[in-house]
């Protein structure tokens, strides 16, 4: 994995560069993001990246003092840069080849085919980053989506499960209120373009709405599938008068914000890429667990809205209106025990639960489709590259996946989502075995990078959104020793390192390991490895 630092001062080109990041195949993350060469740097010395991708001309500190600054500071072992600029000039490219830039290429001509044989040329002079796999980016990529999967959809346990994943994923939750908005980019040209190029168009603008979103409030964005999209608004304060259990309705403070928002987002992408948004607007929550309540509503508001009025409101509803999503939270403890554990029989079990559910009230159109397009984003969210293999599983039909959206009877819902069941439960039959030794291993990996850390089965088991006597049986089964052994030789083996290579002293290295005292350090020392710490140290000096 190779890190990739984006600075310039306009942000609408930091999100175009991100886009055609994106399309170029490559091993990369970007690692963060600069609006001047200062700024940068603060960066570059956190996340040590192996490429910077600036603009020449911009507040405070320019490009090409960057690339000096950087040269100074880390010669050869320091990132490449790739020089864009708005206008060619060769005495500036000359300038910036002394500072062993890599590229320089012109803004007007950048194209995602120019950009990847400019990063092809920088990578092929440099070696990976060195922690590809740190804690954060071990975590972020796999478990963000699943993360707030699971919180709009109710599917945890207890607010401390969200508590523990929450900080693991390094996600802030210190808000007094948060709202949900329910969306879908809207394209009247994407059925016309190819598969690729439909991507390719969803994916930037999705892209874009991410990056654009933070500029106005705290938010978290989150993928649904190709066309639709979820964003979480983070309220640091309240309006004044939103009592404690009381928050203002419609027209009363957070509206007007999330209405602007939007509408410039939107008008921001018709201007780029030709689409527009349509969005549904939850109520306001006081806590992340009631993020789902939120969720729920913004889905209901979202099936009234229309060219016309692209935003509307769960409080704009009537009565009538305002009933229509189904509560997938009903089946979660069976929805989770299935994805958690490859089960295609509970699986199966749970779906036809809901068909004949449906089956049942075959006026209930609203929510049979809301309830197949909840299982849909469960699957695209919770499985492993989860967008690829569900397109894969519909390649047969034209419309792949999205053939959900085009069933007009609750009949036909049922019978996509039948379909859509056996096919994922195929899957699941092929993938559950090696997928429990994958979870160990994930879990030994997450132990290694956290090995400081008072470790308990339940906390670790949280964190990986499985029960604590499911984690415990894996590691019987997959690992050579149980999860509890396998934490104190894994303290051990760096509180080895830490005696012999840091100078500390017994009971310093116990209490940077989180052992509850020294003496209970010695003794799971010295029953993995023989001897007690001080024993061990003056058999390495002899």
């Amino acid at each position: 994995m190779y890190k990739v630092l984006i600075v310039d001062d306009e942000i609408l080109v930091q999100v175009g560069i991100q886009s055609m990041l994106s399309q170029t195949g490559l091993n990369l993350q970007v690692c963060g993001t600069a609006a001047n060469g200062q700024a940068a740097l603060h960066i570059i010395e956190e996340e040590a990246p192996d490429i910077v991708i600036t603009d020449v001309k911009m507040p405070v500190m320019d490009g090409l003092e960057l690339a000096r600054t950087c040269q100074e500071r880390y010669g050869s072992t320091g990132p490449s840069f790739i020089i864009l600029t708005s206008y060619e000039d060769f005495q500036m490219a000359k300038k910036a080849l002394t500072y062993q830039v890599s590229d320089y290429l012109i803004k007007l001509e950048l194209t995602p085919e120019a950009l990847q044989e400019s990063l092809n040329r920088a990578l092929s002079k440099r070696q990976p980053s060195k922690e590809p796999e740190s804690a954060s980016a071990f975590l972020t990529y796999p478990f963000y989506d699943k993360f707030f999967i699971s919180l709009l959809h109710n599917l945890f346990e207890s607010e401390e499960q969200i508590a523990l994943q929450s900080r693991d994923l390094k996600l802030d939750f210190h808000y007094e209120g948060y709202v949900c908005c329910y969306g879908e980019i809207i394209s009247s040209q994407a059925d016309a373009l190819s598969p690729e190029k439909q991507f390719s168009l969803f994916t930037s603008s999705l892209q874009m709405i991410r990056e654009l979103v933070t500029k106005y409030m705290p938010c978290y964005a989150l993928s649904l599938d190709t066309r639709h999209f979820a964003l979480l608004f983070c309220y640091e304060t309240l309006p004044t008068d939103a009592g404690q259990d009381t928050f203002p309705a419609i027209g009363e403070g957070y509206a007007e914000k999330i209405t602007d928002i939007l509408t410039h987002i939107s008008a921001t992408l018709q201007n780029y890429y030709n689409v527009t948004l349509r969005c549904g607007i939850g109520s306001l929550v006081n806590a992340p667990s009631a993020a789902s309540d939120s969720y729920q509503y913004s889905r209901q508001a979202y099936q009234e809205s229309s060219s016309a009025q692209p935003i509307v409101f769960f409080e704009q509803l009537d009565n009538n209106a305002a009933h229509h999503s189904f509560n997938i939270g009903l089946f979660k403890n069976d929805l989770c025990k299935a994805f958690e554990e490859y089960d295609a029989e509970i699986l199966c079990k749970t779906i036809d639960a809901i068909s004949e559910l449906f089956s049942a009230h075959p006026r209930y159109y609203v929510q049979a489709l809301d309830a197949a397009c909840n299982i849909l984003y469960l699957s695209i969210s919770m499985l492993p590259d989860g967008e690829s293999v569900i397109s894969e599983l519909f390649a047969d039909s034209p419309t792949g996946y999205r053939s959900i959206y085009i069933q007009s009877t609750v009949e036909q819902v049922i019978g996509w989502l039948d379909s859509f069941g056996k096919k994922l439960s195929a899957l699941f039959e092929e993938r559950r075995k090696d997928y429990k030794n994958h979870i160990v291993v994930s879990v030994k990996k997450y132990i290694n990078e956290h090995i400081a850390e008072r470790l308990s089965l339940n906390e670790v088991a949280a964190i990986f959104n499985i029960s604590p006597s499911y984690l415990s049986q894996l590691f019987g089964k997959y690992n050579d020793t149980g999860f509890n052994e396998y934490i104190n030789i894994c303290k051990v083996n760096e509180s080895k390192r830490l005696l012999t290579d840091g100078n500390f002293k017994v009971y310093e290295v116990a209490d940077m390991m989180g052992f509850e005292s020294a003496f209970y350090f010695s003794k799971v020392f010295k029953r993995i490895e023989g001897v007690s710490p001080t024993e061990y140290l003056n058999t390495q000096y002899v």
